[in-house]
């Protein structure tokens, strides 16, 4: 599924220009900054350093790895700009990183910007806006160029060992335990620890920000923080969802699609053997495990800056959600932005406020300075398009597990949800349509399909709120050897919501610009702006998780189904932080294939839900006293139950071909 990105929220500042220092006026400045101890002035990097006399230079690191099977090994080119002033002065500065695949194949950004170069091979354009913004402020900014990618040696291997050294060697190198030449070829040693302070932040969206994950959980010296932007932390989950498979496609395609021209030509034995490796089957193997991250959570000695799409199609908000509760085991320092549009930068949807933070948390793990961010809100969460709320902890601490129960109700898959357990023998029944899926559900939920079993909470008479991760534990007998399971949680009444199914994902890109940072002939700091695109709703999905059943016995292989026996399995569900407002109602689906969004079984089965051994468990921020305040008394619903609703709910996005983890600028 091809990306888009683009962004909400305008921003009229207009061009910010840029302070050009003199060599004698190397002081950073210290300013007041929100956030600092109180009377103590917090200090802020400021734009003293020239962009347009910066030194940009290339190099190529030995990564120690012979991917492509040449007999020597790997160099990956690292593209550098860094200001001319500090190094005059014999002064270091911090890293901001991003490594990536897409830098010649697909482009980076809202406006798809590729690298550039000047005829002598010396690096012009950087993409993004984080070379022009930092420069200034004494950083080094490093893009490098993964593995079989653009002016790499060695193949792409689509997360594995290689994708992941092709960054590790270059944070080893700017610390001085590594290799590097001025030449791809030649054996000219160059050298980082003469400018660089060896502290390094990685930043970057989808396949950037998987690499950014990847590399901290190798637990490098001296990559201090990650900021990791609609990123995957296991690319098993990418592809399935508990042996269920998400995309009619494997993980070899995407090392040829990033791969250079020459590199087509030498990695074909590459792409076989993760082909080989990552069966479409969806049975967990050596090849996906060297590609999940998340059992290497302890290792991981940065700090960790999530942002994520809570409506992300693509890298789906399971990432983000298995990744921090691993973080969170194992204390790791972290931070969290949730937006409600899908795989978009948040450059895109909240540019000035993201500019701020993203420089005052850069300011503080790679200079140190003491500005508060540390110490404010863990968590930013969207609850409506442009409009922000934080929480000290996320979850909060007041969340709370709570098993939610389906039962019959007066009609066949119109069902109840709430707190008591159905009587032995009450079923649901539905047959798998793969021309269905949730949105086609929740428009029906008060309607007996065949399709689908439903439940439903009464209409609230107080906002409920879901923060975190929820398992839906079910019992289902099939009536063939092969199944797919669907559960959703939706919820039902109306609302004005970021229309992530259209094209944007939840923005409109607009023909202005807004400048942030300095600019060069041949780099520009200046990007258009954007908007929140926007849907008026009759419900909202919350959270979704998909499994096979046949997994239900083993989550790492699937089995063929006994038809007619009962069989119970857990799904998953991708963590969210969602309101749901007084006079709505909670809903439960349990649907076979999810349209456009899980591939269907070889079969159409029928499914028996025992509803007796059937629950949700649900983190809901007061327990199920805040259930119980919830669903007492008779509140009118926001709109007549059977009557009129508002509109449809967002469409799934049509399947454009395969899927590809934010490579282009689309």
């Amino acid at each position: 599924m091809p990306i888009r990105v683009r962004r909400p929220r305008r921003n009229r500042s207009s061009c910010r220009t840029l302070v050009v220092a003199t060599a004698a006026a190397l002081m950073t400045l210290l300013v007041p900054a929100a956030g600092a101890r109180a009377g103590t002035p917090a200090r802020e990097s400021q734009p003293v350093y020239s962009y347009g006399d910066a030194i940009r230079e290339s190099v190529w690191v030995d990564t120690g790895l012979d991917g492509d099977g040449d007999g020597r090994a790997d160099r990956v080119a690292v593209d550098i700009v860094r200001p001319r002033e500090t190094a005059a002065a014999g002064r270091r500065v911090p890293v901001v990183m991003d490594a990536s695949p897409y830098y010649s194949c697909c482009g980076r950004g809202n406006e798809g910007q590729k690298k550039t170069y000047d005829a002598d091979g010396n690096p012009v354009q950087f993409p993004l806006f984080y070379d022009n913004w930092f420069v200034p402020r004494g950083y080094a900014f490093v893009a490098v160029d993964l593995a079989g990618t653009n002016r790499s040696d060695g193949c792409d291997d689509v997360g594995g060992r290689s994708d992941i050294q092709s960054a590790k060697a270059v944070v080893d190198w700017l610390n001085g335990r590594a290799r590097g030449y001025t030449t791809r070829t030649g054996d000219t040693r160059s050298r980082a620890t003469a400018w660089s302070t060896g502290k390094v932040g990685m930043i970057g969206k989808s396949w950037d920000g998987t690499i950014a994950n990847g590399v901290a959980a190798t637990g490098v010296e001296g990559l201090e923080t990650i900021v990791p932007i609609g990123a995957i932390s296991s690319w098993y989950d990418y592809f399935h969802s508990q042996g269920a498979p998400l995309y009619d496609a494997n993980p070899s395609w995407l090392s040829d699609y990033v791969g250079s021209a020459e590199a087509k030509g030498r990695c074909a034995a590459v792409q076989e053997r993760i082909t080989a490796g990552t069966p479409y089957s969806g049975d967990r193997t050596p090849a996906w495990s060297e590609r999940d991250y998340v059992p290497d959570a302890s290792k991981v000695r940065a700090s960790v800056f999530v942002v994520h799409g809570q409506q992300d199609l693509n890298v789906r908000a399971n990432q983000f959600g298995q990744w921090w509760d691993a973080l969170a085991a194992h204390g790791v320092e972290r931070k969290i932005w949730l937006s409600q549009t899908g795989h978009v930068d948040p450059f895109d949807f909240r540019r000035a406020d993201w500019v701020r933070t993203l420089h005052r948390w850069f300011d503080h793990y790679l200079l140190g300075y003491d500005n508060g961010i540390d110490r404010e809100p863990m968590a930013d969460i969207e609850r409506a398009p442009d409009r922000w709320s934080t929480d000290r902890v996320w979850p909060p601490r007041a969340t709370a597990t709570t098993t939610l129960r389906p039962g019959p109700g007066a009609a066949p898959g119109v069902g109840t949800l709430g707190r008591t357990a159905a009587a032995p023998g009450s079923t649901a029944t539905f047959t798998d349509d793969p021309g269905l899926g949730e949105t086609d559900w929740a428009a029906r939920i008060d309607t007996p399909t065949p399709s689908k079993a439903g439940f439903v909470t009464r209409p609230l008479t107080r906002d409920l709120r879901l923060s975190g991760s929820s398992r839906v534990t079910v019992t289902a007998t099939p009536t063939t050897g092969t199944a797919h399971l669907t559960a959703v949680l939706v919820d039902l009444g109306p609302d004005t919501i970021r229309d992530y199914a259209a094209a944007g994902e939840g923005i409109t890109t607009l023909a202005e610009r807004s400048c942030w940072g300095a600019s060069t002939s041949g780099d520009s700091a200046c990007f258009k702006e954007t908007r929140a695109r926007t849907a008026d709703v009759a419900h909202t999905v919350v959270s979704r998780g998909w499994a096979d059943l046949g997994t239900w016995a083993d989550p790492g292989e699937g089995r063929p189904l006994t038809p007619g026996r009962a069989y119970t399995i857990t799904l998953e569900l991708a963590s969210a932080d969602h309101v749901v407002p007084a006079g709505h109602r909670l809903a439960l689906i349990v649907g076979g294939t999810d349209k456009d969004l899980l591939d269907p079984p070889s079969t159409r089965p029928t499914l028996t839900l025992d509803l007796a051994r059937t629950t949700a468990r649900l983190p809901l921020v007061g327990g199920a006293g805040a259930f119980a305040r919830a669903t007492a008394g008779a509140a009118a619903p926001v709109w007549p139950v059977r009557g009129e609703a508002p509109s449809a709910g967002p469409a799934a996005p049509p399947r454009a071909g395969h899927p590809i983890p934010g490579g282009a600028a689309r």
